[in-house]
């Protein structure tokens, strides 16, 4: 059953990749948005900036940082439903700085599930990510995988993931936690493997550094996990669960970028750059998604799925980072981390 939001929505990280996918969605969609970006001193929206001008004239924007619980309160004021998106998200920077994931990623969450426990929302979608998972121990990987905290990262989305289910335990706050699988597309970070190897080939170099090949990912096109968190939103029985949003197909990092250099008919040579690799056992080897149970509870199925659907997400991905007004953005010759 579905469930037709008419109250105003927040989401936090709304500048961001995906937030800044799906905050343009909704406006299309007709759903009144505010959109909750990090305060900075440039008045920088993140991404919506590159928002057409019918999509930023119909926004809502809420400046602030979600560690601050003063300003998620007034964030808050007058909304109904919260997409809670914004987080730090880059492994790497985790192992060089965790205290401010602990900050971000854990009290930031609680920040605003105090504030909605507070105000009385009828929802609120808390965002994790497979990476929770840790190395699958059986796949495809269910909801009732084991948690397996492999990074400061994954450990800190833990963390908040928890803290927000104690609270539809402990008092009743309308929660559903949706779990994207290895996100792709336009206006991802460099810091992600796909940019990183779309970039350095679109700046015309044939020696491509890159970490560990052999892990294996379950890639989900931005559109279909942007669907996803419509759906979860819109949905009742989404309430009080962990879903799920994954193709259901297993692919290498390796055989990614041979499908990559492919579409962008380059030769490519693959060198393995050190500082790009993870600790051992902070490596998560094997990531494949069983997205049976999004299917069930909100009928949503991915439009990208298998490598036909992996190809078809990729070109359209090649084709945005080659417009040179795209990839001026990226620096090609720095490793993000």
């Amino acid at each position: 059953m579905t469930n037709r939001i008419k109250g105003k929505v927040l989401i936090t990280g709304a500048d961001g990749f995906i937030g800044s996918h799906l905050t343009e969605e909704m406006v299309r969609q007709g759903y009144d948005v505010r959109a909750f970006a990090v305060y900075n001193s440039f008045n920088s929206w993140g991404w919506l900036d590159q928002s057409p001008k019918e999509i930023k004239s119909s926004l809502d924007v809420f400046l602030g940082d979600i560690r601050d619980p003063h300003g998620v309160k007034q964030a808050m004021r007058g909304c109904d439903v919260i997409l809670h998106l914004a987080a730090l998200i880059a492994i790497p920077y985790s192992y060089h700085s965790p205290d401010t994931y602990v900050d971000t990623n854990i009290k930031g969450t609680l920040n605003l599930l105090q504030a909605a426990r507070e105000s009385g929302v009828s929802k609120f979608v808390h965002t994790s990510t497979s990476e929770v998972y840790g190395t699958a121990r059986f796949v495809p990987i269910t909801e009732e995988h084991p948690l397996q905290g492999q990074s400061p990262y994954s450990a800190s989305k833990i963390g908040a993931d928890q803290m927000a289910m104690s609270f539809h335990d402990s008092f009743q706050t309308p929660v559903a936690i949706i779990r994207p699988f290895n996100t792709y597309g336009p206006r991802q970070s460099a810091r992600a493997v796909i940019p990183t190897v779309i970039t350095q080939i679109a700046s015309g170099k044939k020696e491509i550094k890159l970490g560990s090949l052999h892990p294996t990912r379950d890639f989900n096109y931005v559109e279909d996990t942007v669907r996803g968190f419509i759906d979860v939103m819109e949905s009742n029985a989404s309430i009080g669960e962990v879903i799920n949003i994954g193709s259901n197909y297993e692919i290498s990092i390796g055989e990614t970028v041979r499908l990559i250099a492919e579409i962008m008919n380059s030769n490519i040579e693959i060198v393995t750059d050190s500082s790009r690799l993870r600790p051992e056992k902070s490596e998560v080897e094997r990531l494949w998604a069983d997205n049976q149970k999004a299917k069930r509870l909100l009928g949503w199925e991915s439009h990208y799925a298998g490598k036909d659907g992996l190809r078809r997400g990729l070109e359209n991905t090649v084709e945005w980072f080659t417009n040179p007004g795209n990839l001026k953005n990226y620096k090609a010759d720095f490793y993000n981390i």
